[in-house]
């Protein structure tokens, strides 16, 4: 399954996480593509969204309306999580406010199934690294856990943009949660 049409530019909507930044920054810089390309910490609210040279002012307006009425949230990361052996993550404490956010902007935009529908159960996580092998993985692990917890609030939605080529993340725009 290809999760995007790389003819075209992807987007997505996220929460950023700025406060993860210095507990995972250099080991997603190292360890996730997307953070080499210049997307921040983040859980990915819906990926893949409506293509970069798509969005116009209607789909902006819509996002807008839908995430604003969705309450701003507290979140905190206490701990690491596994996809199989491929995939490293930060575990939100309570994935719910995450999960609710993707499941309103997914009712919104059913055109766009959170990765292509490709998962039955779609997990709030913040990937610290990918693609790598185990070993290089467990030991970032090894190096975040003592840093943790990670807290915050979520305040809005951002729209991160690929430019192609190149494939650099972009912010395009943000949307105030209620």
């Amino acid at each position: 399954m290809r999760w995007v049409d790389t003819s075209r530019p992807a987007s997505g909507l996220v929460v950023a996480v700025p406060e993860a930044e210095a507990v995972v920054g250099r080991h997603r810089d190292r360890l996730d593509d997307h953070a080499a390309r210049g997307a921040p910490a983040h859980v990915t609210v819906l990926f893949p969204f409506v293509p970069g040279d798509a969005i116009d002012a209607d789909v902006l307006a819509r996002v807008a309306a839908v995430v604003g009425t969705v309450p701003s949230f507290g979140y905190s990361f206490s701990d690491t999580a596994w996809f199989d052996d491929a995939v490293l993550w930060l575990a939100p404490d309570d994935p719910a406010p995450f999960r609710n956010l993707t499941e309103c902007v997914f009712a919104a935009f059913p055109a766009h199934p959170p990765f292509e529908g490709e998962f039955d159960d779609v997990v709030p996580h913040l990937t610290v690294g990918h693609r790598h092998p185990r070993p290089v993985l467990e030991a970032a692990e090894r190096q975040v856990r003592p840093l943790l917890p990670v807290a915050g609030t979520a305040h809005e939605v951002v729209l991160l943009a690929e430019d192609l080529p190149g494939g650099r993340w972009a912010s395009r725009a943000s949307f105030p949660l209620g």
